[in-house]
């Protein structure tokens, strides 16, 4: 789909210790990668993954709708941090993971940001996965998302954190800004077999027709 859409820049926000970038190189991807993440121990994992590949970069950020700082509450598993409330839906699928800490991050508006990383993009694509925050980081990005050709959004189909974005507000959403569903790739599960989140790729709708 990246090839498909001559993308240029992933932006990643999310990150955690890399795992999305590695994939896309994985995949064929060789353009620039930027990515976000929050929490210290996940960007030091993320530092180092990142230290030999000089098109990908990571900065020491969330991503909101206003700058500042925010406290996040650090999961067991690194993975399911996140600034909202981990409800009992998320805890009956995944009884080992809990939250155990805090942390006071950096937060910052990705329009604020943007705009270094913009400069030679032609189609960049963004990738949001934050636990729950999905919609704050949009809302901060608007103008970013209208240069967009694609997204990777986290689509829940359950509450898992509270006050979360579910599966209908954000394709409505994304639809609304002008891209449509081309893929969806399982996430998570719970025991039971019921899946409870995927990721949803969408890409910008022309006035010549879908792509």
């Amino acid at each position: 789909m990246l090839a498909k859409h001559d993308v240029d820049l992933v932006l990643d926000v999310g990150a955690a210790d890399g795992g999305y970038g590695r994939s896309l190189r994985k995949f064929g991807y060789t353009g620039r990668i930027v990515s976000f993440e929050p929490l210290s121990a996940s960007f030091e994992s993320l530092s180092a993954t990142i230290q030999d590949d000089p098109t990908w970069t990571a900065h020491h950020l969330a991503l909101g709708t206003e700058s500042g700082s925010a406290t996040i509450n650090i999961a067991s598993n690194r993975a399911s941090s996140s600034f909202r409330a981990m409800l009992d839906s998320h805890r009956a699928a995944a009884p080992a993971v809990d939250f155990v800490a805090q942390e006071t991050v950096t937060v910052a508006r990705l329009d604020d940001v943007a705009d270094e990383f913009l400069t030679a993009a032609r189609h960049p694509f963004l990738k949001v996965d934050t636990q729950g925050f999905e919609r704050e980081v949009l809302a901060g990005g608007t103008d970013l998302v209208s240069r967009c050709v694609g997204l990777q959004l986290e689509l829940s189909f359950i509450p898992l954190y509270d006050g979360g974005m579910l599966v209908d507000e954000a394709v409505a959403w994304a639809y609304e800004q002008g891209f449509h569903l081309v893929n969806v790739e399982q996430g998570y599960s719970a025991p039971s077999g019921e899946i409870l989140q995927v990721d949803g790729v969408f890409v910008r709708s022309t006035a010549e027709g879908l792509q």
